[in-house]
């Protein structure tokens, strides 16, 4: 087996990992992705899912951590602009 189709390989599975993700454990994680809610733009699941499919799993690999960082960078923003409740659903009575 070739170097190229192991990779193809790890990337079908990734793809299919973020879709299992996006439909199954997002929906009821209980709080949206940060920097989609801070800049409009798809999620960093949607992202990644996205460079897999128009790039390769080595570009991924490295851009993934660069968008995790902004991810947190707007999740910290996100909490100072408004106390929290866009993040982290805090203002729901339980």
């Amino acid at each position: 087996m070739s170097a190229t189709t192991v990779e193809s390989f790890a990337a079908q599975a990734a793809i299919a990992s973020l879709n299992i993700y996006q439909k199954h454990l997002s929906p009821r994680k209980g709080f949206s992705c940060p920097h989609r809610l801070l800049h409009g733009n798809e999620s960093c699941s949607a992202y990644i899912k996205q460079v897999l499919i128009n790039q390769d799993l080595r570009t991924a690999l490295q851009l993934a951590p660069q968008r995790f960082q902004a991810c947190k960078v707007a999740a910290q923003t996100l909490q100072q602009s408004s106390s929290g409740c866009i993040v982290i659903p805090c203002c729901i009575p339980l």
